[in-house]
C-alpha cells in the first residue's frame, strides 16, 4: 500500500504552498510560515583561527538569509563579536550578557549565536548548560568550517534551525484546507516520548526522559519538551505523572503530561479532547509493561485537571532498530522504487508481515539518501479513538513531513524525534565530572534544581537535573 504526500503551506514567498516530491522540497522562492522576531543578538567566538572580520561576514550574511526567509532580523549584533577562551566557557557568557543586557536596557536578547572550533569536545555541551540553564538564552552553534565554506544551503539549514528555536514555524501540513485526518475534527494533542540510557560501563548515570506534546492545532509544528533523570537504566517514564505532599500546600499534582497538557489549553484556548502518544525505545518485551505504566499516568494526570476529564488516548510504539527491509517487485516501476533503488517514501506494509490479530504497520516515511532504507515500524498497543488503518497512517505519514531541521520527510515521526533529541540534550545539564574557574560549578545550589527526583539501584536518589528557565521551555530549544 502507498500513502499520499502531505501538501506543505510555507506562506509569503513567490509561492504560497508546496508538494513534495520524492520525500523532500525546496524552500527557493518560498518563506516559512510564520517568521520569529529575532531584534538582538550577540556572536560569540570560541575559534582562534578564524579572522574577527570573516566571522563578522558571516554572521551578516546569516542574518540576511533569516531576512529572506521570512524573519524579523536584525542585521546587526548588540555588540561587536566577541571571543571567548574555551576553557572559559561559563564566565566569558555570563560577562558578556550583563554587558549586552545593559547597552540594551529594558529589551530582551532572543538568540545568542555560537562560533565553535571543529574539535569542540566538552565545549558544546558546556554552552547548552550556561544559555539553558542558567541564562534562559537560545543559541545556535556552528562549526568554524561552516563558517569558511559559507553556502546558501548551509545558511538556509541554519535559519530553519534559528526560526523554530525562537517560537516561528517553517513549514505545516496543509490542515485547513486538506484536513490532517484525525486532528482537525476535534483539539487534539500529540505527545512524544522518549527515554535514553547511559553509555555501557557506566553504572551510576541515571537514565534520562524526555517528553515533547504539540502546541499549534489544529496544525501540529510546535513541540514544547520537558526532561526528567530517572533510575539508571529504568525504561518506563517515572515523571509522567507524580503527586507531592508539602505541610503548607498539601497534596501538589505535577509531571510531565499534565504540564504539557496545561500549556497546550494556554496555547490554543481548548482542553485536548484526544491525545496521540508516540512512545520511542521501547522493546517488544517491555510492551505490556510500559502501557500499563504510561496509560495509567496519563490517565491519572488528565483526572488531577478537572473532574472526570478523560480524552481518549491512543498510544503507539515507534520501533526503528528491526531487521525488517523492503524492496519492490519490479525495480522499473518509479512510483514504487527511488532513484536509489529503495522502496519510495510514502510505502505503507501493513499485511503479510505484520502481526497477524494486533495493530501495526511499517512505514517508509522518507526516501532514501545512502544506503538501504530501513522503514519504521508502528505498533498500536492501546486505541480508543478507534481509529481505522488507512487513517493513522496517513497521519503518521504526514507528520514526518513537518520536522523542522530539514526539508525532507524523515524516518519516524517527528514528536518522537524530537523527544530522542531533548532527552540527548539534557544529559548535557548532568554535572560534569570535573570543572575549573572558567567553566560550570560541579556543586549547584539546590534552588536551581527541579523538584524530580527518582532512585537508582544501589545509588540513594537520582540527582534531579537542573531547571530549564521558562523562556526556554516555550520554543523549540532541541533542535
Amino acid at each position: 500500500m502507498f500513502g499520499t504526500m502531505a501538501s506543505l503551506v510555507v506562506s509569503t514567498g513567490r509561492e504560497k504552498d508546496g508538494l513534495p516530491r520524492v520525500g523532500q522540497w525546496n524552500m527557493m522562492n518560498m518563506k516559512m510560515v510564520n517568521g520569529a522576531r529575532v531584534k538582538s543578538w550577540l556572536c560569540f567566538s570560541f575559534a582562534r583561527n578564524v579572522q574577527e572580520s570573516m566571522i563578522t561576514g558571516f554572521c551578516r550574511e546569516l542574518a540576511r538569509m533569516c531576512q529572506a526567509s521570512g524573519m524579523d532580523f536584525a542585521l546587526e549584533p548588540v555588540l561587536p563579536v566577541i571571543y571567548v577562551r574555551p576553557d572559559q566557557v561559563e564566565r566569558g557568557l555570563k560577562a558578556r550578557f550583563h554587558d549586552a543586557m545593559t547597552a540594551l536596557g529594558p529589551q530582551r536578547k532572543e538568540i545568542e549565536l555560537l562560533i565553535v572550533p571543529d574539535n569542540n569536545g566538552s565545549l558544546y555541551g558546556d554552552l547548552k548548560r550556561v544559555c539553558e540553564i542558567d541564562l534562559g538564552l537560545i543559541s545556535q552553534c556552528c562549526l568554524t568550517k561552516q563558517v569558511f565554506k559559507m553556502n546558501k544551503q548551509i545558511l538556509a539549514n541554519l535559519s530553519l534551525k534559528i526560526n523554530v528555536k525562537v517560537g516561528g514555524r517553517n513549514t505545516v501540513a496543509d490542515a485547513l484546507t486538506r484536513r490532517i485526518p484525525l486532528v482537525t475534527d476535534k483539539p487534539t494533542i500529540i505527545f512524544g516520548a522518549d527515554v535514553t540510557h547511559p553509555h555501557p560501563g557506566e553504572d551510576s548515570s541515571p537514565s534520562i526522559a524526555a517528553v515533547v506534546a504539540s502546541q499549534d492545532w489544529p496544525e501540529v509544528t510546535k513541540y514544547a519538551g520537558l526532561v526528567s533523570a530517572q533510575t539508571h537504566r529504568q525504561e518506563l517514564i517515572e515523571d509522567l505523572y507524580n503527586v507531592t505532599h508539602d505541610p503548607q500546600r498539601g497534596t501538589i499534582h505535577g509531571g510531565m503530561v499534565r504540564e504539557l497538557l496545561i500549556s497546550f489549553k494556554r496555547t490554543t484556548g481548548e482542553k485536548p479532547e484526544r491525545i496521540i502518544f508516540y512512545r520511542d525505545g521501547v522493546s517488544e518485551g517491555q510492551f505490556y509493561q510500559v502501557l500499563l505504566h504510561e496509560l495509567d499516568a496519563i490517565r491519572k494526570a488528565c483526572a488531577s485537571l478537572e473532574a472526570n476529564y478523560q480524552p481518549l488516548v491512543t498510544f503507539v510504539v515507534v520501533q526503528k532498530r528491526h531487521h525488517t527491509r523492503l524492496f519492490a517487485h519490479n525495480h522499473n516501476d518509479q512510483s514504487t522504487v527511488d532513484k536509489s533503488g529503495h522502496g519510495a517514501s510514502c510505502t505503507v506494509i501493513d499485511s503479510k508481515i505484520c502481526h497477524p490479530t494486533e495493530f501495526d504497520f511499517f512505514l517508509c516515511s522518507h526516501a532514501g539518501i545512502k544506503g538501504t532504507s530501513r522503514p519504521a515500524h508502528y505498533h498500536v498497543l492501546w486505541d480508543e479513538n478507534n481509529f481505522i488503518a488507512d487513517g493513522l497512517q496517513t497521519l503518521t505519514n504526514n507528520l514526518c513531513y513537518t520536522y523542522a531541521r530539514c526539508t525532507r520527510s524523515v524516518s519516524i515521526v517527528p514528536p518522537a524525534y524530537y523527544a530522542h533529541l531533548a532527552a540527548f540534550r539534557a544529559r548535557f545539564y548532568m554535572e560534569p565530572d570535573s570543572s575549573d574557574s572558567g567553566s560550570i560549578s560541579s556543586a549547584r545550589k539546590s534552588g536551581s534544581s527541579t523538584s524530580r527526583s527518582t532512585r537508582a539501584a544501589g545509588a540513594g536518589v537520582v540527582r534531579p537535573l537542573p531547571a530549564l528557565k521558562d523562556s526556554v521551555k516555550k520554543v523549540m530549544f532541541y533542535c
